[in-house]
């Protein structure tokens, strides 16, 4: 029997692996063969969850490189396409699309992979269904292209990029979500229908079951730095190294020998009269790589129990900046159990000890975690303990209950003192866009979190009702495409009963069919008092106020996009009698895709600005403030850039009088006109 040479290379041909996929932005049907196909792309961006206008497909694919993601976008003709490049991060109203992956399916963690039009990326960690955080930088491979129709995109996120659970039976299930955003309309589509501006984000995505593989990394990054003091004449040497070990997606180790940090961008300037710390957000790699899993909210602005930046931060003994011996972290997950352990030593007799432990456990419609950190403080024979719990249920498809409870331990000199604080949280999905949210949040006079965390304050009792109504459908006719309705009812004292709030806030936040938005906010403020300002002395009794503001954002159109914010509002102990303002405007040009050039101007006007002085002595001043700032970016290319920033202010103060708090009786306090100066 004779077999036809097309028979004999059959054999062969079933026995070659699928060809691997070169990720050059061009989707070749051999490569992406078996990918799942999806094409159901609807509008949450209005949210009005109608079929994608503008023709969007995907392909999924599992591979032993990584998970693979491939986007096709047809660009109608008469739709602007958005081609300037930005840095990494850097974001903006752009033609771009976005992969969101929950790798353990749990709703806990999401990392968001961003590609443009022009190429530009971000990456972000996605914690307690909708907070992005974009310091964490992945190592994924990525490209797009551009072409007639449209524009395509592909990428590649390898297995090690995150920790994950140990894969069932040779499948992993996902929490997948994908989306296509129109820079030049604003409009997002996307797969499924999630959206962050509802309670759940995280845990509505897609399960997607691949075939499971697994990937190590063995990363070593040395360093060595010198540094001449020309005053001085000294030198200084070092060295050190970044240590990355992935031997699979269960267990990730991360460290950090001697780590010079002086590669990562400088903060902003900040000048702070206020009474509450400022916050910094942290750029240093051992500190942001698969750091999701610490994390640990505690809905005041910006707290949490492991805030970073205390690593190398101002040394107990006032020195300056302390230095880190070194710092090991180690992530993964055990059964149905995820793990995180983490400790740092900083150098010398002043230096510290930290230590932190985090576990969480996923069930059907609720998850618990548990976070324990320790700060050992020699210098000021100082130890600080404190215990977290947090809680997420969801009892219904459209009621979700978020908990946390905290306690500190503190011993010092001796003295142990312990604190405790609990939050939450009750969001209820009404239907026909609307949604209520009851929030409440107790701090109490002896919690301390800030050896290790950040928490604004203490002392604190706090509550809110929130009736909000999205209205997604406008006429095609409007300027708006969507509308979000807010109002709330604000309630906050202290832990002596003293009234530190009484809020009536209404918001406006809109999207615009130009591809803007415009956010509007008044806020009406019953009398209260300042507890914070004297920094411990007398709370200052502060008379009903308002606040109006309106911002407003125009993306580029030709050569041009602009913002300009607006703001009136009374304060300080005039209450209603000034009302102060301020002005923000800045316009940028575009010479093209690459090269752009901005101006801004600031001004500020405040008729009765309260600074504290000493003891329970207030200043009151008439304030004028200026500032003006220029700037030009030039994206060379993927991996260069040309940036330059001028910065200018000006700032006039009067001091109009000076106040002293005093102690009426009881809890009454008034303020009287001081005779010193």
């Amino acid at each position: 029997m004779r077999l036809s040479p097309v028979a004999l290379l059959l054999p062969a041909l079933v026995a070659l692996p699928a060809a691997a996929i070169e990720v050059d932005g061009r989707i070749d049907p051999v490569e992406w063969e078996g990918a799942r196909h999806i094409t159901d792309f609807r509008l949450t961006q209005p949210l009005s969850l109608e079929a994608s206008p503008y023709p969007t497909e995907a392909w999924v694919k599992s591979t032993p490189e990584g998970l693979a993601v491939a986007f096709r976008n047809i660009q109608p003709p008469g739709v602007e396409r958005t081609r300037q490049r930005t840095r990494r991060d850097e974001g903006g109203q752009l033609d771009r699309v976005n992969v969101i992956v929950d790798f353990d399916g749990d709703g806990r963690t999401g990392y968001d992979f961003m590609i443009t039009l022009a190429g530009g990326i971000a990456d972000e960690v996605v914690t307690n269904e909708g907070n992005f955080n974009n310091d964490w930088d992945g190592n994924w491979q990525y490209a797009s292209m551009e072409d007639e129709a449209g524009w395509s995109a592909e990428f590649l996120i390898p297995w090690y990029i995150a920790p994950m659970r140990k894969a069932d039976g040779g499948t992993r299930t996902i929490g997948l979500y994908l989306d296509r955003v129109i820079g030049s309309t604003g409009e997002r589509v996307a797969w499924p229908t999630a959206s962050w501006v509802r309670p759940r984000f995280l845990s509505e995505f897609n399960r997607v079951e691949l075939p499971a593989f697994s990937q190590s990394l063995l990363a070593v990054t040395p360093y060595v730095v010198g540094v001449h003091d020309n005053i001085g004449g000294d030198s200084e040497f070092d060295a050190g190294a970044d240590i990355f070990w992935k031997p699979n997606g269960q267990t990730q180790l991360t460290a950090t020998i001697n780590p010079d940090f002086g590669q990562v961008e400088s903060d902003d300037l900040v000048v702070n009269f206020g009474a509450e710390e400022t916050f910094f957000s942290d750029k240093r790699p051992f500190f942001t790589e698969n750091q999701g899993i610490f994390n640990f909210g505690m809905l005041l602005d910006n707290s949490q129990l492991i805030y970073t930046r205390r690593v190398g931060g101002l040394a107990d003994d006032g020195s300056g900046a302390a230095s880190i011996d070194a710092a090991v972290k180690l992530n993964g997950s055990l059964g149905g159990m995820n793990y995180g352990l983490m400790a740092a030593e900083e150098e010398g007799d002043a230096g510290r000890s930290f230590r932190a432990l985090r576990l969480n456990h996923d069930f059907a419609r609720q998850n618990i975690g548990l976070l324990a950190t320790q700060v050992l403080r020699p210098w000021l024979d100082r130890e600080a303990r404190v215990l977290g719990v947090d809680h997420r249920w969801q009892p219904t498809d459209s009621l979700t209950v978020t908990s946390t409870m905290v306690g500190s331990d503190i011993e010092q000199d001796g003295t142990t003192t312990r604190g405790s604080g609990a939050t939450t949280v009750v969001d209820y999905e009404m239907g026909d866009g609307w949604r209520q949210q009851w929030l409440a949040m107790h701090f109490g006079d002896d919690l301390q979190v800030n050896d290790f965390g950040y928490l604004s304050r203490n002392n604190l009792n706090y509550g809110h009702w929130q009736l909000s109504r999205r209205m997604a459908n406008q006429p095609e006719a409007s300027a708006y495409a969507s509308h979000d309705y807010r109002g709330r009812i604000i309630g906050m004292d202290n832990d002596d009963g003293l009234r530190l709030q009484r809020q009536l806030r209404l918001i406006r936040q809109s999207d615009r069919r130009d591809g803007g938005n415009e956010y509007l906010q008044l806020n009406l403020n019953a009398p209260a008092h300042d507890d914070l300002l004297t920094r411990g002395g007398h709370a200052l009794h502060r008379p009903g106020n308002f606040s109006l503001s309106w911002e407003r954002f125009r993306p580029r159109k030709a050569d041009w996009s602009w913002e300009v914010d607006l703001w009136a509002g009374s304060g300080g102990l005039a209450g209603n009698d000034k009302v102060g303002y301020s002005v923000q405007f800045q316009p940028t040009y575009y010479f093209s895709d690459s090269l752009n050039a901005f101006v801004g101007a600031y001004a500020e006007y405040t008729p009765d600005w309260l600074v504290w002085q000493r003891d329970n002595l207030v200043g009151r001043f008439e304030q004028r403030y200026l500032q003006f700032d220029a700037g030009l970016a030039w994206s060379i290319g993927q991996r260069q850039e040309l940036r330059v920033k001028l910065q200018a202010i000006g700032w006039m103060r009067n001091c109009r009088r000076r106040w002293w708090s005093a102690r009426t009786g009881g809890r009454r306090w008034s303020n009287r006109l001081a005779t010193t100066r």
